[in-house]
């Protein structure tokens, strides 16, 4: 028997600093506010790590029970927490990689008046993101899911005097909304079919039943309406037009809830019901299809964004697109593996990038920076490592998740391989772009001299410029951003392939959490193996293996044609791009307007309501019927009263009347239903 690992101070830790500074931080010094909010999520941190060094895979999974809920009968929801490979990686990755990001928000948000806020919102987020990623039953799951969705809502929309920051949060809250409808309707379906929201009863009852090869039935309803709810968190099509749009939120938000925790809960939710999914191939083709059909679509508008932010948020729609393709193939570590690497990666790409409008006094547009490789020379040697990392660049971590995905996609069929491959391609060419435009050539800003916004939709965050140009980050910034890049570096070393010599420990590692659960193979097709079958397989035979070693150096081809190209577009021949953009005119407006999908959207949905909401037809049904109901009620209940008490007036004549009309009355109706 383990001891108690107390797995509850993981989300309470954070849940206590966000109480402490949002009902003392106005009050306090902003060291104070940063003491408190770095000490418990670093705490929590520390928890989780200790955690990781005291359980043994031979314990796990584990589950720590607190308290009943809700009971109905036979049903009944706990709170409780649930531990198995899974969510101790993910725990190590939102703890982690949100403590650096933590210490990262000291130096970049220092000045901004909303300053404890701010902590009391990242602390607040990362308590709902840990009771999401330890639930052990969808409800739980559903208030962590709930909880970010409202923490991404205030962190976004964070600088709220601003129009823009304000619509962006209540963009991000509606959409998510729409996503989370389809979860809600998947737990209905769970409920009522399997009487409960456990994971292990629910799965346990599911692992009974063969996959759905025919048709759609109940378990391929409820794994697409599961992926409706991660296709609004984690920003696939149709619902992806809220993340771009989070970018008005201070930068450290970007890293924190739109690189590396928020926007993959879909990923860990998909993975986490990968039962359900492997019994639902209809459902599992559909998160394949979506996450090739995304993550193509977004790095194409990735090309044509001037905006760093923009790019990056782009980017990181097209990878979490790659993460599902993963999913959708039965690549579930694979997908995990891309979904640990793109945190480090992304995060510290997104954390260098604010290190570089903080270092220009606020300039977001990357056609008015240049040459800032020696002026800022931390910032540009770890900004080089998250863009080799994400661009595939063999060695780094990015190169071994993506690779993974790619050779896994090729198994399933040669499509996905080859959007795939393509979406590589893009993504080299697009980050190495954003490289060379951001700190080669001549710089071609004005002068950061004087006070400066680190985001242009900055309220009151001046005093980030520094006084007389051009500027490094301060060291608290830029120790994160070391840490990262290391990260980015070293982290996929976990999973190095057999075809490259390891033996993918990340893949082991997530074995029992993935094994195969289907019915034996032959209730397959011939040949077919099932989604889990290939997660587990033994080790590759040599001719797969050389084959997976071909398909890795196309890859690292295409890797390095994407820096070729941005290399001839952007530093040998910087008029080119332009001249291609002006041939190209009517294609190039069409991806640089993002396909016109926000206004498509706000042609079909948005102006309609708004319309229909002001339209003279509705007033009057507003104010006229359900207003004057509402309003009015008093006032109608007095009057109908004054009536009726006429009937009580006390004399008996009159109450003789009534009785001699009522029994006519009633005579008389006995008659007609008499003669009927």
């Amino acid at each position: 028997m383990m001891a108690n690992l107390n797995l509850w101070l993981i989300p309470v830790l954070p849940l206590a600093g966000a109480a402490i500074n949002g009902f003392l931080g106005k009050k306090s010094s902003r060291r104070a506010v940063s003491v408190v909010g770095l000490v418990f999520s670093g705490a929590s941190f520390a928890w989780a790590l200790s955690v990781v060094l005291r359980v043994s895979a031979e314990s796990l999974p584990y589950q720590e029970f607190f308290a009943h809920w809700i009971r109905s009968g036979a049903f009944t929801v706990d709170f409780a927490f649930y531990l198995d490979q899974l969510s101790l990686v993910m725990l190590l990755v939102v703890t982690g990689v949100g403590f650096l990001i933590h210490i990262y928000s000291v130096g970049y948000m220092w000045d901004d008046p909303g300053y404890y806020r701010f902590f009391t919102y990242l602390n607040l987020f990362m308590f709902f993101m840990l009771t999401l990623v330890l639930a052990n039953n969808y409800l739980m799951m559903f208030i962590g899911w709930e909880g970010v969705g409202l923490a991404s809502y205030l962190l976004i929309g964070f600088w709220f005097t601003k129009d823009s920051a304000a619509s962006a949060g209540k963009k991000a809250f509606i959409v998510n909304r729409i996503g989370d409808f389809g979860f809600l309707i998947a737990l209905f379906l769970i409920i009522q079919n399997y009487h409960s929201l456990d994971f292990t009863k629910v799965f346990a009852q599911v692992q009974l039943l063969s996959p759905e090869t025919s048709g759609a039935g109940l378990l391929t309803t409820i794994g697409i309406l599961l992926m409706v709810g991660a296709c609004g968190k984690s920003a696939q099509i149709p619902l992806y037009v809220w993340l771009p749009d989070a970018m008005e939120g201070p930068t450290p938000v970007s890293a924190l809830i739109h690189a590396a925790t928020m926007v993959t809960a879909g990923v860990y939710m998909v993975s986490r019901s990968h039962v359900i999914f492997e019994r639902a191939p209809t459902a599992l083709m559909i998160v394949a299809v979506i996450g090739a059909l995304t993550a193509f679509f977004a790095a194409t508008i990735g090309v044509t964004q001037t905006d760093i932010k923009k790019v990056l948020a782009y980017s990181t729609v097209s990878q979490l697109g790659y993460m599902f393709m993963a999913c959708g193939v039965g690549a579930f570590s694979a997908g995990i593996f891309h979904l640990m690497t793109h945190a480090f990666f992304k995060g510290l790409l997104f954390l260098a990038a604010g290190s570089v409008i903080h270092a220009v006094g606020g300039e977001q547009d990357m056609r008015k920076m240049g040459g800032l490789r020696k002026q800022i020379p931390w910032t540009f040697w770890t900004m080089t490592a998250g863009t080799l990392a994400i661009s595939g660049i063999p060695g780094l971590a990015g190169f071994f998740s993506k690779d993974a995905i790619l050779w896994r996609s090729y198994q399933a069929s040669w499509v996905y391989w080859l959007v795939g491959l393509i979406t590589a391609f893009i993504t080299s060419f697009y980050m190495f772009r954003l490289w060379f435009l951001t700190f080669f050539g001549e710089y071609r800003g004005e002068a950061a001299a004087g006070h400066g916004h680190a985001d242009h939709s900055a309220q009151a965050d001046h005093s980030r410029g520094s006084h007389g140009g051009i500027h490094e980050s301060p060291r608290v910034m830029l120790i994160p951003l070391a840490i990262l890049a290391i990260l980015s570096v070293v982290g996929g070393y976990v999973g190095v392939p057999g075809s490259l010599g390891g033996n993918n420990r990340f893949d082991q590692y997530l074995g029992p959490v993935f094994h195969s659960t289907l019915p034996a193979a032959s209730e397959h097709a011939p040949g077919e193996k099932g989604a889990s079958e290939r997660q587990t397989q033994g080790p590759e035979p040599k001719s797969e293996a050389s084959t997976e070693l071909l398909f890795t150096a196309i890859s690292v081809a295409a890797a390095l044609l994407g820096f070729g190209l941005a290399w001839l577009f952007y530093y040998r021949n910087p008029n080119l791009p332009e001249r291609m953009a002006a041939s190209l005119a009517g294609l190039y407006q069409t991806v640089s307007h993002k396909y016109y999908v926000d206004e498509l959207y706000a042609a079909l949905f948005v102006k309609p309501l708004i319309t229909g909401s002001t339209s003279i037809l509705w007033q009057g049904v507003d104010r006229k019927v359900i207003d004057d109901t509402v309003n009015n009620a008093a006032e109608g209940a007095r009057h109908v009263s004054d009536e009726v008490r006429q009937m009580q007036s006390g004399n008996l004549r009159s109450y003789a009347g009534w009785i001699a009309a009522g029994s006519a009355a009633v005579i008389a109706f006995m008659i007609w239903m008499g003669v009927r």
